[in-house]
């Protein structure tokens, strides 16, 4: 579906503190965000900016102090966390700078992680995940350890485990942040042809090269929108 057609995620007045002892943090201040359909959407602002933290909120990671976070037009705000939890696991998908994969299994037993969950067979579960590995490139690593990859092939496998669950979102937070220029290059790549495909895409990242790949550019300063 192209970007332009209807709202995904809509956070309306959202703001998140943090109590250190005597202090308020204010990490995001009366945001409001709307990211459509088939959008690219980068993130960016300097450290401590809130990135990260409005990563959590459109992610469901976490839950706004004030305000409505509004999903396929339904305000899941105040949902329970079990109920947050099913939404994440069948329309989020989500990777980080840290690869977080299992060093001494496969790929393919990886990517195929988050299937354990759920009640797809095993022929199935194989299936789906040398499909995700496919989509990345990697469908000739399937049976090697996480352990004997690259970084930047490890990246991919987090994208492939991502991707397993056909999400509505893939949401990035620093992917390249670990990895040597080529690799970051290749990781940009996938992103972009992904979102051709009609995935809707979510990047932090504090590299500016990398923010001007997306065809939208947020930039945060002091928990606010600037841009």
């Amino acid at each position: 579906m192209r970007a332009g057609s209807k709202a995904l995620i809509e956070l309306v007045n959202v703001s998140k503190r943090y109590k250190v002892g005597e202090h308020t943090i204010n990490a995001l201040d009366n945001v409001s965000l709307t990211v459509k359909e088939g959008e690219f959407v980068s993130i960016t602002g300097p450290s401590g900016s809130g990135k990260s933290t409005l990563m959590h909120i459109i992610g469901l990671l976490d839950t706004p102090t004030v305000g409505s976070v509004i999903f396929e037009g339904e305000d899941i705000s105040q949902l329970t966390e079990s109920k947050l939890a099913q939404i994440r696991n069948k329309k989020l998908g989500f990777v980080f700078q840290q690869f977080n994969l299992l060093e001494r299994t496969t790929a393919l037993e990886n990517v195929a992680l988050p299937l354990l969950y759920s009640e797809t067979p095993e022929r199935e579960m194989n299936e789906q995940a040398l499909k995700a590995l496919q989509s990345v490139g990697l469908l000739e690593h399937a049976q090697h350890f996480a352990n004997q990859l690259s970084g930047g092939q490890q990246q991919r496998v987090a994208i492939a485990r991502a991707l397993v669950n056909n999400p509505k979102v893939l949401l990035a937070d620093e992917p390249t942040g670990n990895l040597d220029s080529q690799s970051t290059r290749e990781i940009v790549e996938i992103l972009k042809n992904l979102n051709k495909q009609g995935r809707t895409i979510i990047i932090v990242t504090h590299e500016s090269d990398i923010a001007r790949k997306a065809k939208r550019a947020i930039r945060l300063k002091d928990g606010k929108i600037i841009r």
